[in-house]
């Protein structure tokens, strides 16, 4: 048999328990290699973040990817699927059930549970309250691996701004505050900067930027180079400050780039490029589905380049890769867009995978959280993932898609009753799926997130755990930030991080601070 993910499996082979046995078989052959660790110390760290990616949208887009080739869909392996180690995170802010992504993001880069809404800053700091600020910022892996001589990259397909990304690098007690004009008053007089001013001032030469966000680094109602004259692209400064022109000026000598296409993109000799800032739209960047082709790069395109970018610095690379527009999808309900922003996510995870090695090189794919997004219905295989369930409502007679959100914008009545989905086109790029209770956006959900885990210590990703966990396992597999007790030995043998107990005194301080509490 060819391997799993290769099958294109046909109702006659699957009839035959030969089949089934053989294929299980072969899954546990894989599953035995693994009981050898791979304990060496990662060069190389790469958290791929899917935002609002929940374990229904894994399933989905998994279907969705094998339909998109041909096949019935769910025998398919996504690339994060092919991880050896996968596990659990509890997705909760310190002060909300059910999170949002800045107060995740906090977790996941800077090793910190915080309160929703605020970024780079402990639970100390209270949102939008400027003077919690000060005394209350932490620092992300990003900076850690920045101060231990890596070079270091963030790709997404958001504003490079937004909150994901912001948490690598800014403290902001608002997610929000994405220039000083987004910002009151009364914070900038007390000396808050907005984020997009923190992307350049607070980690120094940050060695790949890419994604969207360009607006934010201009001076007020400054035309945009791709929009001219379209009111809602300008620049939005207030301060006057041109920071694309601050970063150029300051970057001069440095083989430093800034682009704003694709095609300036793809003209570049990454050996001859040490800093590349990339700002491919005024806000976000456009859904893969709409993607003008010729002029947007892809996330793959992206995360290409920026790889073969970071892999020169011999000390090794830490990159953050966020498909940050699942999340939008789900939000407008529009699930069409959410799955294939997540297959693009998985075709960039595909691409790194083939340029970097597991024997150097962490690789972890996990979401911030989930969405009220889910499909069912008892669709029968090979049903298209965006199709109608197979029975009418036995309640009001009318048909219904398998995909349906908790809540969200798909709520709708017609003549006082559900709408009638056979009357529409329900597989329309911007369809918005039914919902149970109306809202203007839909919300996030709050259950636990998958994290898949492939490289050198990966298998310290098992179980379930807090989602601050996740960057404290990359840092001790990269040598990095705090534990770096056991990488003394590693450094003479061979790049194997021998593990030693210093775990255990992280344990000890975990009891004392219990007990202290």
């Amino acid at each position: 048999l060819p391997k799993a993910n290769q099958i294109c499996l046909s109702a006659e082979q699957e009839k035959d328990p030969k089949f089934w046995n053989t294929w299980a078989q072969r899954t546990l052959k894989n599953a035995l290699s693994l009981q050898e660790l791979n304990k060496n110390k990662a060069k190389n760290l790469i958290l791929f973040l899917g935002d609002g990616m929940g374990i229904p949208t894994v399933t989905a887009a998994r279907i969705l990817k094998g339909q998109l080739s041909g096949q019935s869909g769910e025998e398919t392996l996504l690339e994060m699927e092919k991880f050896p180690f996968v596990s659990l995170a509890k997705t909760y802010n310190t002060n909300a059930q059910v999170p949002d992504s800045a107060g995740t993001a906090t977790a996941y880069l800077c090793g910190v549970k915080a309160n929703e809404g605020t970024v780079g800053v402990s639970a100390a700091a209270v949102r939008s309250q400027c003077n919690t600020t000060q005394g209350n910022e932490v620092t992300s892996i990003l900076r850690w691996a920045k101060d231990a001589g890596k070079s270091v990259g963030i790709v997404t397909t958001t504003r490079v701004n937004h909150a994901t990304p912001s948490a690598a690098y800014a403290h902001s007690v608002d997610r929000d505050w994405y220039s000083d004009n987004e910002m009151p008053a009364e914070a900038l007089e007390a000396g808050c900067s907005d984020i997009a001013r923190q992307l350049f001032e607070n980690i120094p030469n940050i060695d790949v930027i890419m994604g969207g966000g360009r607006k934010y680094m201009f001076p007020k109602n400054q035309s945009d180079v791709e929009y001219p004259g379209v009111l809602k692209h300008s620049g939005t400064r207030q301060d006057g400050r041109n920071l694309v022109q601050e970063w150029t000026d300051r970057m001069r000598d440095k083989r430093a780039h800034y682009v704003w296409n694709k095609k300036q993109l793809l003209s570049l000799n990454p050996n001859n490029v040490d800093y590349l800032l990339g700002l491919f739209e005024p806000g976000d960047m456009t859904y893969d589905l709409e993607r003008n082709t010729e002029t947007d790069p892809s996330l793959t395109e992206m995360v290409a380049v920026a790889i073969k970018i970071l892999k020169k610095n011999p000390v090794g690379f830490y990159l953050l890769v966020e498909g940050g527009r699942i999340d939008h999808g789900h939000h407008e309900g529009k699930a069409k867009q959410a799955l294939h922003e997540a297959v693009e996510m998985d075709r960039a995870i595909g691409r790194a995978d083939l340029m970097t090695s597991t024997h150097d090189t962490l690789t972890v794919v996990t979401a911030d959280h989930s969405h009220m997004f889910n499909f069912g219905g008892y669709t029968a295989r090979g049903n298209t993932i965006f199709g109608l369930a197979p029975m009418s409502s036995d309640i009001d007679q009318k048909p219904f898609t398998s995909i349906l959100y908790g809540n969200g914008p798909g709520y709708k009545l017609v003549n006082g009753a559900r709408e009638n989905v056979s009357t529409i086109n329900f597989q329309e790029n911007n369809y918005q799926a039914q919902a149970a209770v109306p809202l203007t956006m839909e919300t996030h959900g709050g259950e636990d997130v998958a994290v898949f885990a492939k490289g050198p210590l990966a298998h310290l990703l098992h179980g379930v755990h807090e989602q601050n966990y996740i960057p404290h396992v990359m840092a001790y597999a990269g040598c990095i930030g705090q534990n770096r007790e056991h990488c003394k030995s590693a450094n003479s043998h061979s790049g194997t991080a021998g593990l030693r107990p210093v775990l255990s005194s992280v344990a000890a301080l975990l009891t004392l601070a219990r007990l202290l509490c």
